[in-house]
């Protein structure tokens, strides 16, 4: 229904068609099913690697299952499906660009969301080595780096009620403010588009220059053990504990649900 619901309001938006089509990205099979029901009405135009899971954590304090959910999410399902789209376009000799959302974590680093800033650096070294293997065949590679670029899915995850009222999310912006999204949606048109042709391999940051000053999270070095405790029961009120397996005892702190 969600689905069905947004590809409504897109296509009354632009006018264009829109057909929501259900899928596990997190399967390498079902990836490659889906790419060739698409590839069934022609090819893909443009591949855009966008889902993603995080939240904070202590490093230390993450499950296996916590850490590779998000590597599944991130990481394994952008190469699942640039491997497929990437395959069939070079079969078919088609020339075209793949678009994945990272995060500026591949410059800084990000303490307390490591399986993710893990997952965005291997995209970006993915984009970066396609750039060159592929490009010759007419296919691109570009990446875009978010800053804070306010949703509630993710604001709930990265910046529970914690962390408001402290230095909140605008701290050391040099800009003093969050995104606006037509500012992210203007960039990625133009990077997908013919005008961008020559631009290959490359991530271009969008934070006012957030990330030149901070990485994100000097606030939580701060942060006790006791207010990280706080954290993970309010994550894991009401959710059934996880089976830690090698690493020790169930945790139901480490349950999350990703985006």
């Amino acid at each position: 229904m969600i689905l069905t619901s947004a590809a409504r309001s897109m296509s009354a938006d632009t006018g264009g068609k829109v057909t929501p089509i259900t899928c596990d990205i997190r399967v390498a099979d079902a990836v490659d099913e889906i790419m060739g029901h698409i590839w069934e009405s022609g090819p893909l135009s443009v591949l855009v690697n966008n889902a993603a899971g995080n939240f904070i954590a202590q490093t230390h304090e993450l499950s296996f299952r916590a850490a590779g959910t998000i590597l599944a999410t991130t990481l394994h399902d952008a190469l699942y499906c640039t491997l497929a789209a990437g395959d069939r376009w070079i079969e078919g000799k088609n020339k075209r660009t793949i678009l994945s959302t990272l995060s500026t974590s591949t410059r800084t680093g990000r303490a307390f969301t490591v399986p993710s800033a893990t997952s965005k650096s291997g995209v970006l070294a993915m984009t970066r080595s396609l750039a060159v293997e592929w490009g010759p065949r007419g296919i691109r590679t570009v990446t875009i780096a978010p800053g804070p670029f306010p949703t509630p899915g993710a604001g709930e995850r990265l910046y529970p009620v914690e962390r408001k009222g402290g230095e909140g999310i605008t701290y050391k912006n040099p800009f003093g403010r969050v995104g606006e999204q037509s500012e992210l949606t203007n960039l990625a048109a133009y990077l997908v588009s013919d005008q961008a042709g020559y631009i290959n391999g490359e991530m271009i940051a969008i934070d006012g220059g957030q990330h030149l000053r901070t990485s994100g999270v000097e606030d939580l070095l701060t942060w006790s053990d006791e207010r990280w405790a706080q954290v993970r029961a309010g994550r894991s009120k009401g959710k059934k504990p996880a089976n830690r397996g090698r690493r020790g005892r169930a945790r139901g702190r480490r349950w999350w649900k990703s985006s």
